[in-house]
């Protein structure tokens, strides 16, 4: 009975560690990957590559179809690139049907401020972070997709524990 329940716990807290590439292979279900690197080089040249699954495809049509004022600047690229780019962000776009289809900066969703809306104006002003659409300056993997609690790290302050 011992060995048993040994094994059992051995086997346990060995399947709650995950490394990134796991996180990434079975949490992902990325469609039309060959898109995904031309994304990247396009739209995460300028700031962090935002999952797909932020925005509907409604939403991302929206914002795709107004690159030459993105935000305040002109970010088009080449004509038959942005459509294969649109395809790949419709193809893992969310499903949320909520979701107002005027919003499209991330920052503006209500689940994404209903999850900041306790962080300190000071945490977000300072030069390390400057903005909330910089994710990557607390979440530690938001490249990955990954923003779980245990993976955000203010700058100058610490681990984030809501």
């Amino acid at each position: 009975m011992k060995k048993l329940i040994l094994g059992i716990l051995v086997v346990g807290s060995f399947s709650g560690v995950m490394a990134d590439s796991d996180y990434k292979k079975y949490y992902s279900t990325e469609k039309l990957s060959q898109y995904s690197s031309l994304y990247k080089e396009e739209c995460a040249a300028c700031h962090m590559g935002y999952q797909a699954k932020f925005l509907p495809a409604k939403n991302w049509t929206k914002l795709m179809n107004n690159l030459e004022n993105h935000f305040g600047v002109d970010a088009t690229f080449d004509k038959m690139d942005e459509q294969k780019v649109l395809e790949y962000l419709k193809a893992n776009s969310s499903k949320r049907r909520y979701i107002n289809e005027d919003i499209i900066q991330i920052t503006k969703l209500p689940f994404f401020k209903k999850e900041h809306r306790k962080i300190p104006s000071r945490f977000i002003k300072q030069k390390e972070v400057r903005s909330l659409s910089n994710c990557k300056a607390c979440h530690t993997k938001a490249d990955i997709g990954s923003y779980r609690e245990r993976d955000i790290n203010i700058p100058n302050y610490g681990r984030w524990d809501d």
